[in-house]
């Protein structure tokens, strides 16, 4: 059995730097739907911690009684994956639409989750049959909405051009995403047995957050109080790479002239570092190059601009009205025509075929 005491004070401190975190996120961006979400998992997070100390292994010290809204409590910790997955979404698919399905299913996963809920006071706890296989089948559901979370931060890291969301990929990754994926697995099928036999587990899961919260709450502080996401800012500028003396000059005009005029935008799988060592230039200085000479915040997102607008071109051409959009777009560097649509849509507002028409009419 822990220390209760310790285990009290590991839980307090948890709490205090989960809201910490939160209110310095939103303090440096308060505007961002990444921030709000981030708050909202703040406050679950604490639902969570809170819920942890109303166990029969807790010392009678400690205890608390949440009974009146644990109703409440339940229904927002069974969010906290969804919402991680939809934070995740926010920060690294800009511009693009949240899949349906998935929204879909994250409104069943809580909704069907409370109605659980709701099963296991009115039986007294502990669901069977049916009931205990469609908890199984929600708690593994939490467990996709984590991966899918993981995939989207993974997802695009190497085409990421912006330093400190490159530095914020791996910690996600690294401690975010591995943590809630551990909590949400060993919460739902280790503790098995009632929470008096698993005390031992479960102030594991409380310590580990007190240390990562604790941790990344220090480190704050150590850069501009609570601000996440200028300590973040701060740790990209650390590794980033001195500008070495008598290092060629490399401006928006020399770029043009071989990535535009020599048409490397048209080779098919086009990565950031395959461009670095066509142009002759170390990738960490492409990367800044295109983020703060161009203004994109990723390199395929610079890709589709001058491909679409390539593309554009062949489409307004009246010599090429009988040619197919697909060898149009092949012909740009897209491999398939789904992506070329799905780019050309985003950056014009309509279809190839679309736009075909109204400048050929």
């Amino acid at each position: 059995m822990p220390n209760p005491l310790l285990l009290f004070a590991a839980q307090i401190v948890s709490i205090m730097s989960v809201l910490l975190l939160a209110a310095g996120y939103m303090k440096s961006d308060p505007k961002s739907p990444s921030a709000r979400v981030f708050a909202v998992i703040a406050v679950l997070v604490v639902f969570y911690l809170l819920s942890g100390m109303t166990g029969q292994n807790i010392d009678s010290s400690f205890r608390i009684d949440l009974s009146p809204i644990s109703l409440l409590i339940s229904l927002g910790t069974s969010a906290i994956s969804g919402l991680f997955m939809i934070y995740c979404f926010l920060v690294f698919q800009e511009q693009q639409r949240f899949p349906v399905t998935l929204a879909v299913a994250l409104g069943l996963q809580v909704a069907l989750d409370f109605i659980l809920s709701l099963l296991n006071l009115s039986e007294g706890g502990g669901l069977s049959g049916g009931s205990a296989l469609l908890a199984t089948g929600m708690d593994i559901m939490q467990l996709v909405f984590v991966g899918f979370a993981m995939y989207w931060t993974l997802k695009g890291w190497r085409a990421d051009l912006v330093d400190d969301r490159r530095v914020l990929r791996w910690f996600i990754i690294g401690v975010q995403g591995a943590l809630i994926f551990s909590v949400v697995f060993v919460e739902n099928f280790l503790l098995v047995d009632g929470s008096a036999n698993n005390a031992n587990k479960q102030a594991v899961i409380v310590f580990a957050i007190a240390l990562l919260t604790l941790a990344m709450l220090l480190v704050a502080m150590r850069f501009d109080l609570v601000s996440l996401s200028y300590v973040i800012r701060k740790v990209a500028e650390l590794t980033e790479e001195p500008e070495p003396e008598g290092s060629p000059t490399f401006d928006i005009e020399s770029f043009n002239q071989a990535f535009r005029e020599g048409q490397l935008y048209r080779e098919a799988g086009l990565t950031i570092s395959q461009l670095a060592k066509k142009l002759s230039i170390p990738e960490y200085r492409l990367r800044s190059f295109i983020h703060k000479q161009l203004g994109f915040r990723n390199f395929n997102a610079m890709l589709h601009d001058y491909r679409v607008e390539d593309a554009s071109q062949a489409l307004s051409n009246k010599d090429n009205h009988s040619l197919p959009v697909l060898t149009i777009a092949l012909s740009v560097g897209y491999q398939s025509i789904t992506p070329f649509n799905n780019a050309f849509r985003q950056i014009k507002g309509v279809t190839p075929s679309e736009y075909r028409k109204q400048h050929l009419d």
